[in-house]
């Protein structure tokens, strides 16, 4: 193991546990709801036009997903969307909120043999009460020297928070599923990027692969993480 690395930073969302999959399904559902009033594929296309919009007035979130599919549902009926469908969406954004932690492979045992030679922080976008109810039922916890949610996932971000818990980005790593959010901000800031796919990927976090770049990397589980950093 290179003595220079001594921090590593893991994004939650997709990353740790199951999220992504929660908003596929809650969209499905969405369609649903309005299959009288607009096709599946065109309403998918409004909604993200919405989220985009909405970004910046409500981050990143279910909060912010609810908020948008009420949008749009106001905007493809004509503000003639009946309250029930209104209610529907509210129902639907409650049962994301209330749904159980389900890690993804190799996350509970990889985390843990790290925590015990690295400083371990978790950095990710989302709602406050919301990501700290997961953190909670995840059960990894305990293994986290210090916890990071953040409005944004910038180079900036990444900058302050491997100097405020490690030794700076140049001696720090970051795993998340996200190019856009995890990995590219990461290695701009000077540390390592580890992508780890995801099995869905949203539009909005998209982005082209620094490939080529020497500190960047890719898994395909976090099962390969421990070995992947004896090699760095």
């Amino acid at each position: 193991m290179s003595q220079t690395i001594t921090t590593i930073g893991f994004d939650a969302d997709d990353t740790l546990w199951q999220n992504e999959e929660f908003f596929r399904l809650t969209e499905e559902r969405f369609a649903l709801l309005l299959a009288e009033f607009v096709e599946a594929d065109h309403l998918a296309e409004r909604l993200l036009q919405a989220e985009r919009r909405n970004l910046g007035k409500y981050g990143f979130g279910i909060k912010g997903f609810v908020l948008s599919m009420i949008e749009t549902a106001i905007e493809v009926t004509d503000q003639s969307v009946p309250a029930s469908v209104i209610a529907e969406i509210i129902a639907a954004g409650q049962e994301m909120l209330a749904h159980p932690i389900h890690l993804l492979p190799h996350v509970e045992e990889t985390v843990g043999a790290l925590a015990e030679r690295f400083q371990l922080v978790m950095i990710t976008k989302g709602d406050l009460l919301d990501q700290e109810r997961k953190l909670a039922q995840s059960g990894l916890g305990q293994m986290f020297d210090a916890v990071e949610i953040v409005s944004d996932k910038v180079p900036q971000t990444y900058i302050r928070a491997f100097m405020r818990h490690g030794d700076g980005p140049e001696r720090a790593v970051m795993v998340g599923n996200s190019m856009k959010s995890d990995v590219v901000p990461a290695i701009e800031a000077g540390g390592w990027g580890v992508h780890v796919p995801a099995a869905f990927e949203w539009e909005i976090e998209r982005a082209e692969a620094p490939v080529g770049h020497p500190r960047f990397r890719v898994l395909a589980d976090l099962g390969g993480l421990v070995e992947l950093l004896d090699q760095l």
